[in-house]
C-alpha cells in the first residue's frame, strides 16, 4: 500500500472509513451542560417551558479524540499487517527448491524448513507441482511431484554431517529436468563453503536450469568449525575457521574423553580480520592422551567438533643406542634422525646410565609405551626377562639394524624373525647386485595407504631366513623381495625391526619423508592406542563404523546406512556412505573428521550474473496490527469517559471515600483488565515460559517410574498396574511416594525424567527402530537404569532360548553395553533397603543379570553415575507379581503360589528403587556394623 509494507487482511473494511465525516458530524453535537438550580421547582418548570434548549458544540479536540477511537476501530477490524508476506513464486511452471542441507544448517534448521514450507504452501494453492533437493544427500531426485509430496518429504528431511554440494546438485537437477524450466528456483543455502572453485561451475548449472525467477535465501555466514589439532610437545593446538573475517573473538572449547565428559578446556581467538584462529590446551601428555573430542560449546554443527583417535596420542618413547654420541659429526650418531622424528608427537626419554643392565630397568620404570634399540645386539643375560615381560604386558620394543645387531645371536627372542649372520652389501665394489629401491607398501600392515615409496635406495641390510611365516610378518619390503621392516607378536606386545641402520650409512631412508610417517605409524601401535590405518599384519584395510557424528556434534551409534571405511593411499573423505566418526573397534579406531587442514571456510560466490531475489531467513516478520489498534482505541475509550465524567460535574458531586467512588474505581480496573486480554502478543512477549514447562516442572518435582509401551493392550495394563502397585508399596514402607507409573513411546518421549524405564520384553510386539535403540541407548549412558523383564522363567523347553529371549538379543545387539553377570551375593541390590538372597517375581528361579563389576585390579569404572548398572534383565516378570486392580487385590498368582514370594517380589522393586536412587553407597564400611547386627551376628 503506497509502497509501505503493510496489507490489509480485509481491505473493504477501510469503506468504513468513509464514514467519519458522518460520525464527525454526530459527535460534535453534545446536550446542554446540567445546571443546579435553587428551590422552588415551579420556577425552574416554568423557565424550562419558556426556553427552547439547542444542543451546543462539543470541544473540537473531544470531537478529533472520538473520531480517532472509531478510525483505530475501524483499522483494527480490516486486519492491517505489517511486512507482509508476499506470494512471489511463478506460475509458469513447477517450483524447485534446492536446499542446503550439510552441517552449517543444523544449527537453524527449523528457520529453513520454515521457510521450505511457505514456499511449497504457495504452490499447493497455485496448484503448481514441486522438486525438492537436497544438496548434502547420496542422490538428487528432481523429478516434480505433489506438494503434499514434497512437504512429507520435508518434514521427513534432517541436517547431515557432511559437506553440500551444490554444483553437483544443480547438474544432476538439469540432467533430471532435460530442459523443462522451472518457473521459480528456490535456493535455500548456507552461506558456506569450502571449495574455492564452486562458483564457476555454479554459474553454468544456474544458466543450463533457466528458470523465470530465482529467490535466494542466505544469511550472512556465521559458521565456526575446527579444522585441524595438533598434540605439541606442552600443549595441544587447535585450529579453526570462520568464512569472513570479522572483528577480533573469543569462541571457548573443551576437550572431552572417550566418556563425553569435559576435562579441560581452552579458547580459541581470531584476530581482527582474520580468518584463521588458533587456541591451546596445556596439560601433561598424560590427561592429553585422554582427550578423544574437542567441541565448541553453544555451536550445534558437526564442524563445532574435532574428533581424535590413537595418532593424537603422544607416546613416551625411551631411546637406547649401541654405539657412542659423536659430537663432532651429530649426523651420524645413530639416534640423531630418530630422535627429530619421534620429536613432534612423543615425549622422548633417555637413560641415566649407559650401562644397558642398568639403563633397561630404569627406563622400564618411567614406563614407556616404546623402547627404541638403535645397533644394539647381544643384551646382558638379565635384562631378557624383564624387557621381554614388559613387551608381554603390551610394550612395543623398535629395533634398528646395524653392524652389531648384524654379529648377534641369531636366536635373540627379542628380534622378530631369523636374521642370518652378517649383513648384505648392495652395490659394492665385491657385490655382484644394485642397490635396491622399496617395493609398494602393502595393503596389509600400518603402512597401508602411504603413497609408494621414490628415490629410496638401500645399500645394505640384514637378511631373514626364509620362513612360512616371513611374509605375513612383513610389513615393508625391497623390490627384489627381502624385507625391510618385520614384526612379531609377543603376549600383547610386539617387536618391530628395520633391517637397515638408523642414519644414512646402509640406507637414505632415514633422511626421508617416508621414514617419519613409518615411525609414527609404528609408534601409535604401542599400548598407548589402538591400531592406525591399515591395523595389523594380515588384516584387512577397511574398518567398520564405530561412532559416528552427528550434524548438532554428537556421537551417536553408528547407522545402517554407514559403510566401512576402505583405506587407500589417498586420504579417507567424507561422503555419505562415510559420515564423519570414529571406525574400527573399542580396542583401537581412527577418526574421520568433517574438516581437516586443507580446508578453508569461504563464504559462497553466487554468480553476479544471476538475478536473484535475496533475501534471510526470518521464520515469519508479518505482524499483525490488530490487537494493537484494540488497545489503542480502548485506551482512548478510558479517556473519553474520564473527561465526560469531568465535564458533567461527576468529580465535584463525588465525595472521597464514597462508595461510589469505590465502584467507579472496581469498574475501571474492570475496564483496564478487559484491555489487556485484547492484546495476547502484548502479554505473551512478558512471559518467559514455554509450552510444556509445566510439564516438565510436573515430572521433576515427582519420582516416577516409566514402562515401554510395546503397543499390546494386555501387557501395556500389566506394566502399568505393576508400576501402580510398586508405587503403593513403596510409599507404604519407605519414606518414597512416587508418582503415578508413565507409559513411554521411546520414539519420541523424553526419558531423562524417569530414574527407572521397565520393559516388557514381548516377541509379538513391533521391533524398535533404530532410533529408538539410539534414544535408549544415549538414556542408559546419561545415568538412566532400563530393567528388561522377559517374562519367561517357565516358557523354555529345555536349554532352548524362548523368542523373549531371542528378541532381547536383538534389541541388545544394537546397544552399547558392557559384560553383564548374574547379581554378586555381596551386591548393593541384595541390601539397598531389604536383605534378599534372590530377586523373585511371579516366578521364582530366575538368575537377575547386571552390568560386570570390576575385578580386583582392574579400574574400569559402571557405565552410569555412582556405580549403578545401566541394565537389568530378569525373566521372573516382575509386574505380573506386583500388578494390582483398583481395589488393591493382585491381578496374578504367584508361580508357585506362594503370599511370601509376592512380599518378597515388591522387596526386590524396593531395593532396585533405591539403588536406583542412592547408588552405591551401602558399599561403604560405615554401613557394615548396622548390617551385621540386623543379621544378628
Amino acid at each position: 500500500m503506497l509502497g509501505l509494507p503493510l496489507a490489509f487482511s480485509a481491505p473493504l473494511v477501510l469503506f468504513g472509513l468513509l464514514a467519519l465525516p458522518v460520525i464527525w458530524w454526530l459527535l460534535r453535537l453534545t446536550p446542554p451542560r446540567p445546571q443546579a438550580e435553587i428551590f422552588p421547582p415551579l420556577k425552574i418548570l416554568a423557565r424550562v417551558m419558556k426556553r427552547e434548549e439547542t444542543p451546543s458544540k462539543s470541544p473540537w479536540w473531544l470531537t478529533l479524540l472520538r473520531l480517532a477511537i472509531a478510525g483505530f476501530i475501524i483499522m483494527a477490524l480490516a486486519d492491517p499487517i505489517l511486512n507482509p508476506r508476499e506470494n512471489s513464486i511463478s506460475t509458469e511452471g513447477p517450483l524447485l527448491i534446492v536446499m542446503d542441507n550439510g552441517w552449517a544448517t543444523a544449527a537453524d534448521w527449523e528457520d529453513r524448513v520454515a521457510v521450505a514450507s511457505r514456499l511449497i504452501t504457495d504452490a499447493e494453492e497455485s496448484e503448481i507441482p514441486v522438486s525438492l533437493v537436497f544438496t548434502a544427500d547420496a542422490t538428487h531426485d528432481a523429478t516434480p511431484r505433489s506438494a503434499a509430496q514434497a512437504l512429507e518429504r520435508l518434514q521427513a528431511a534432517s541436517a547431515l554431517p557432511q559437506h553440500g554440494d551444490r554444483a553437483r546438485t544443480l547438474a544432476a537437477v538439469a540432467d533430471t529436468l532435460g530442459g523443462t524450466a522451472p518457473g521459480t528456483l528456490a535456493i535455500l543455502s548456507d552461506g558456506v563453503t569450502s571449495d574455492g572453485e564452486e562458483t564457476d561451475r555454479l554459474s553454468a548449472q544456474l544458466e543450463a536450469i533457466g528458470a523465470a525467477s530465482v529467490l535466494l535465501f542466505e544469511d550472512g555466514p556465521d559458521a565456526v568449525a575446527l579444522v585441524d589439532a595438533e598434540n605439541g610437545a606442552d600443549a595441544f593446538v587447535v585450529e579453526a575457521e570462520r568464512p569472513v573475517g570479522g572483528g577480533a573473538v573469543s569462541y571457548p572449547f573443551n576437550a572431552h574423553d572417550i566418556q563425553g565428559r569435559a576435562i579441560a578446556e581452552g579458547s580459541i581467538d581470531f584476530a581482527d580480520g582474520e580468518t584463521t584462529g588458533t587456541g591451546s590446551i596445556r596439560a601433561p601428555f598424560e590427561l592429553r592422551n585422554d582427550f578423544a573430542r574437542f567441541a565448541i560449546p553453544g555451536i550445534r554443527s558437526a564442524g563445532s567438533a574435532y574428533l581424535l583417535d590413537d595418532s593424537f596420542r603422544r607416546r613416551r618413547v625411551a631411546l637406547l643406542s649401541g654405539a657412542s654420541a659423536d659430537l663432532a659429526q651429530p649426523l651420524l650418531a645413530p639416534l640423531y634422525y630418530i630422535e627429530r622424528a619421534l620429536e613432534p608427537f612423543a615425549d622422548i626419554v633417555r637413560p641415566r646410565d649407559p650401562e644397558l643392565s642398568v639403563a633397561i630397568p630404569e627406563l622400564i620404570e618411567t614406563n614407556p609405551s616404546v623402547i627404541v634399540m638403535a645397533d644394539i645386539g647381544t643384551l646382558p643375560d638379565d635384562v631378557y626377562g624383564p624387557l621381554t615381560e614388559w613387551v608381554e604386558d603390551g610394550g612395543l620394543l623398535l629395533r634398528f639394524a646395524g653392524p652389531r645387531l648384524a654379529g648377534a645371536d641369531e636366536n635373540d627372542p627379542l628380534i622378530p624373525v631369523t636374521l642370518r649372520q652378517g649383513e648384505r652389501a648392495l652395490g659394492g665394489a665385491l657385490s655382484w647386485t644394485e642397490p635396491q629401491n622399496l617395493a609398494p607398501y602393502p595393503d596389509q600392515g600400518p603402512f597401508a595407504g602411504m603413497p609408494p615409496p621414490e628415490n629410496i635406495v638401500v645399500n645394505r641390510q640384514v637378511l631373514a631366513q626364509p620362513s612360512p611365516e616371513l611374509s605375513a610378518n612383513t610389513w615393508a619390503s625391497l623390490e627384489d623381495g627381502t624385507p625391510l621392516v618385520t614384526t612379531r607378536q609377543i603376549g600383547e606386545g610386539r617387536t618391530v625391526l628395520f633391517h637397515v641402520t638408523a642414519e644414512a650409512t646402509w640406507s637414505n631412508l632415514p633422511i626421508s619423508g617416508d621414514f617419519v610417517e613409518m615411525l609414527r605409524r609404528t609408534v601409535m601401535l604401542s599400548s598407548a592406542g589402538g591400531q592406525p590405518a591399515g591395523g595389523s599384519a594380515g588384516e584387512q584395510a577397511s574398518l567398520p563404523p564405530y561412532r559416528l557424528l552427528d550434524a548438532a556434534g554428537q556421537l551417536v551409534a553408528p547407522s545402517g546406512e554407514a559403510r566401512p571405511l576402505v583405506l587407500s593411499n589417498e586420504a579417507p573423505t567424507v561422503s555419505p556412505e562415510n559420515p564423519p566418526g570414529l571406525y574400527g573397534t573399542e580396542d583401537g579406531f581412527i577418526a574421520l573428521n568433517l574438516m581437516d587442514g586443507r580446508d578453508a571456510l569461504e563464504p559462497v560466490a553466487w554468480p553476479d550474473a544471476v538475478s536473484a531475489t535475496r533475501t534471510g531467513y526470518g521464520t515469519d516478520n508479518a505482524v499483525s496490527l490488530r490487537p494493537h489498534l484494540f488497545t489503542a482505541a480502548m485506551i482512548l475509550l478510558l479517556v473519553d469517559s474520564a473527561v465526560v465524567l469531568f465535564m458533567a460535574g461527576f468529580a465535584r458531586r463525588l465525595r472521597i471515600g464514597s462508595p461510589a467512588l469505590g465502584r467507579a474505581a472496581a469498574g475501571m480496573v474492570a475496564i483496564f483488565a478487559v484491555s489487556l486480554t485484547l492484546t495476547p502478543d502484548a502479554r505473551a512477549q512478558t512471559d518467559d515460559t514455554r509450552a510444556g514447562d509445566d510439564i516438565i516442572l510436573e515430572q521433576l518435582n515427582t519420582t516416577r517410574i516409566g514402562y515401554v509401551l510395546t503397543g499390546e493392550d494386555e501387557v501395556d495394563r500389566i506394566s502399568e498396574r505393576g508400576l501402580a502397585g510398586l508405587a503403593e508399596f513403596l510409599a507404604y514402607r519407605t519414606s518414597l511416594e512416587p508418582g503415578a507409573p508413565a507409559g513411554l513411546d521411546i520414539e519420541t518421549d523424553q526419558l531423562a525424567f524417569f530414574p527407572l524405564i521397565y520393559w516388557p520384553v514381548s516377541a509379538s510386539a513391533p521391533m524398535p527402530s533404530a532410533q529408538a535403540i539410539s534414544r535408549i541407548d544415549a538414556y542408559m549412558k546419561a545415568g538412566g537404569t532400563v530393567l528388561f523383564d522377559t517374562r519367561d522363567q517357565f516358557s523354555g523347553l529345555g536349554n532352548a532360548a524362548s523368542p523373549e529371549t531371542d528378541r532381547l538379543r536383538a534389541i541388545m545387539a544394537d546397544l552399547d553395553i558392557p559384560p553383564l553377570e548374574p547379581v554378586p551375593e555381596d551386591h548393593v541390590l541384595t541390601k539397598a533397603f531389604y536383605l534378599l538372597p534372590d530377586f523373585p517375581g511371579r516366578y521364582r528361579g530366575g538368575e537377575m543379570w547386571i552390568e560386570q563389576l570390576p575385578q580386583a585390579g582392574e579400574t574400569r569404572t559402571m557405565t552410569s553415575a555412582d556405580g549403578v548398572t545401566s541394565v537389568i534383565i530378569t525373566g521372573n516378570d516382575l509386574a505380573g507379581a506386583w500388578a494390582i486392580d483398583t481395589n488393591g487385590v493382585p491381578i496374578y498368582p504367584t508361580v508357585p503360589a506362594d503370599p511370601a514370594q509376592r512380599e518378597f517380589a515388591y522387596r526386590t522393586g524396593v531395593n532396585i528403587m533405591m539403588y536406583m536412587l542412592t547408588g552405591n553407597y551401602k558399599t561403604d564400611q560405615v554401613h557394615v556394623p548396622a548390617l551385621l547386627e540386623r543379621l544378628g551376628q
